[in-house]
C-alpha cells in the first residue's frame, strides 16, 4: 500500500537529516518544537458559537479544560464527547489540538471538553490517568455547565488520548461512575510492549519511531514502568467485556496500527461493539494536520457520523428518536 502523496509529503520533512527528532530534544525543546510544527501543519480554526475554558476538579488540583459547542448555549444541552489530547503524555496542550476539537463538534453536532491534563515527566503515571478519570467525572457530574447534556457523554482522544480513552472507560466499567455511551479511539497506544508486526514495519521513518516511543515510555511510566498495568496498556487487561461500543480509527503505515485493531477485535470478540477503520496510506498523528494533510477533513467527518447516533444527536442538535440504551 502506497502513501498518500501529502503523508509522504510531511514524512520527508520529517525525516530531513537537517531536523533534530523530539527524542534527541529535552522536553522544553521538544514543546516548543511540537507547538510550531503543530502551528504549521493547522489550518485557521473554524469559528464555533461558544468555546468556554473551564476548570475541572481533579486529584492535584483544577485540571484546565476547553468546551466546545456547535450551538449556541440557548438551544439547550448538547451530548459531549471528553476528548484527551495526543502528544505521548508529554507533549500536547489545550491548543495543540483546538482545530481538532472544533472540527469534531462541527462533524457531530456535539459539545466537546478537551481536557488539558497534567504531562510527564513533571507527573508520571498514573497522573495523566487519574486526571483524564477525574475530568470525564467532572463532566458527568455537571461542572461543563448546563449546555452539556451528563447522560449523553463519550470519551475520545488521538494517540496517547486515545490510550487514556480507553483505560478511563475501562475504570468507569469496575467501579461507580457515569455510564458512558461510547468510545472513540484514534490511532491509540494501547500497549507499551511494542512487539506487534506493525511496530516492526514502521520503526523507522514513520515520524513515530521506536526510539521516540521509548523516549515518551521513559517520560511518562519511568525506565522501570509497570507496562503491564492496564492504565497504562489497555490491550492488556484481563477483559475487555462490558465497555461502551467503540470507534477504533488505525492508520496504515502506523507502528500503533496492530494494537488498535487488535483491541477493536477483541471489543468485538468479548460481547462488545466496534467498528474498525484503517484508513490507507496514513501515517501516525495524521488527522490534526489538515493544513498539510488533505484528507483529514474527511476522516474527521467520518468520525462526527458515528459519533452522532451513538449520542443520540439529530444535525439540528435535537435528541434523536434512538431508543435509550439503558
Amino acid at each position: 500500500m502506497q502513501l498518500d502523496p501529502d503523508a509522504a509529503v510531511v514524512l520527508a520533512a520529517l525525516n530531513d537529516p537537517e531536523r533534530t527528532p523530539f527524542d534527541r530534544m529535552d522536553v522544553a525543546e521538544a514543546r516548543a518544537a511540537y507547538g510550531a510544527a503543530r502551528a504549521a501543519t493547522t489550518l485557521e480554526p473554524i469559528p464555533l458559537p461558544m468555546i468556554r475554558d473551564l476548570a475541572l476538579e481533579g486529584p492535584a488540583g483544577k485540571i484546565p479544560a476547553r468546551l466546545y459547542r456547535p450551538r449556541p448555549e440557548a438551544d439547550g444541552p448538547l451530548p459531549a464527547l471528553v476528548f484527551f489530547h495526543g502528544g505521548g503524555w508529554v507533549l500536547g496542550d489545550l491548543d495543540s489540538h483546538d482545530g481538532l476539537c472544533r472540527r469534531l463538534a462541527a462533524a457531530a453536532g456535539c459539545a466537546v471538553v478537551a481536557v488539558d491534563y497534567r504531562l510527564a515527566p513533571e507527573h508520571r503515571f498514573p497522573a495523566a490517568f487519574e486526571d483524564a478519570l477525574a475530568a470525564t467525572r467532572a463532566v458527568a457530574e455537571g461542572a461543563a455547565g448546563p449546555g452539556v447534556d451528563p447522560e449523553r457523554l463519550a470519551v475520545g482522544g488521538d494517540s496517547a488520548g486515545g490510550n487514556l480513552a480507553a483505560a478511563v472507560c475501562l475504570a468507569l466499567r469496575d467501579a461507580p461512575g457515569p455510564r458512558l455511551r461510547f468510545q472513540m479511539l484514534i490511532y491509540p497506544a494501547l500497549d507499551f510492549a511494542m512487539a506487534t508486526e506493525s511496530q516492526r514495519l514502521f520503526a523507522e521513518g514513520h515520524f513515530l519511531t521506536a526510539a521516540l516511543q521509548r523516549w515518551f515510555r521513559g517520560h511518562y511510566l519511568g525506565e522501570a514502568g509497570p507496562i503491564g498495568d492496564w492504565r497504562a496498556s489497555p490491550l492488556q487487561a484481563a477483559s475487555l467485556a462490558g465497555l461502551p461500543p467503540a470507534f477504533v480509527l488505525t492508520a496504515s503505515h502506523d507502528p500503533l496500527r496492530d494494537e488498535g485493531e487488535t483491541y477493536g477485535a477483541r471489543l468485538a470478540a468479548e460481547g462488545g461493539v466496534a467498528t474498525l477503520w484503517r484508513v490507507p496510506g496514513q501515517i501516525h498523528g495524521f488527522l490534526p494536520l489538515d493544513r498539510a494533510i488533505g484528507a483529514s477533513a474527511g476522516v474527521v467527518d467520518v468520525l462526527g457520523q458515528h459519533l452522532a447516533p451513538n449520542l443520540e444527536v439529530r444535525r439540528d442538535g435535537a435528541r434523536s428518536d434512538l431508543s435509550r440504551r439503558e
